[in-house]
């Protein structure tokens, strides 16, 4: 009998070393990962990560909802179409935008950060609006009477020895316009057509 209460008390003790050390382990895994679950704390009080969550939710959840069924639409039919962007053209784009920003006395990445996005995001960015521009290729087309009609219009004069340039400029801000103008119709008649369940009600 002796023995066997020696055992047990031999195994509980090594049992609770066992526990001991596992609620140590899960506490400091806890404390190192605790940006997991609480955004942060006021006079030692949390603040979840869900809440902060729920409110974002709350003040843009449709419209980045919105944004990502548009996304995955467009690049949905991008396939479908067997369309793909080359990566030369994405660095291109990346490489311009790069020069403008440098240009300005900024890098890429600090022109980014104060807008809260990453390298990734303008890459995909880059790439759903090339996949448009694919896509709608037959109605974004500029004329050279497209320009002569807005030069005329506006009554712009070309600066002297720049003339083709200027066209070039005025051509690229056109097909911008069109762009957008055909995008909205065409992404309407996406989302008219998909089959898109809503599970959440922003």
């Amino acid at each position: 009998m002796n023995n066997y209460i020696e055992r047990l008390k031999k195994f509980m003790t090594v049992k609770f070393s066992v526990i001991l050390v596992a609620v140590i382990l899960l506490a400091a895994i806890g404390y190192g990962y605790r940006g997991l679950v609480v955004a942060a704390t006021v006079d030692g009080s949390p603040i979840s990560r869900l809440s902060v969550i729920r409110m974002l939710e709350k003040q843009s959840g449709k419209i980045v909802l919105d944004n990502l069924i548009t996304e995955k639409l467009i690049a949905s039919e991008a396939e479908k179409r067997g369309i793909s962007i080359p990566k030369e053209e994405i660095d291109a784009v990346v490489s311009d935008i790069e020069k403008q920003v440098g240009a300005q006395g900024q890098t890429l990445d600090q022109a980014l950060s104060m807008r809260n996005m990453t390298r990734e995001d303008l890459i995909s960015q880059i790439t759903l609006e090339k996949e448009l521009q694919k896509i709608l290729s037959d109605q974004i087309q500029v004329s050279g009477s497209d320009i002569d009609n807005f030069i005329k219009e506006n009554k712009i004069t070309p600066p002297k020895g720049e003339e083709a340039d200027f066209r070039k400029n005025v051509e690229d801000q056109l097909r911008q316009q069109k762009l957008s103008s055909e995008a909205n119709v065409f992404i309407t008649s996406l989302k008219e057509k998909a089959s898109i369940g809503r599970f959440v009600d922003y």
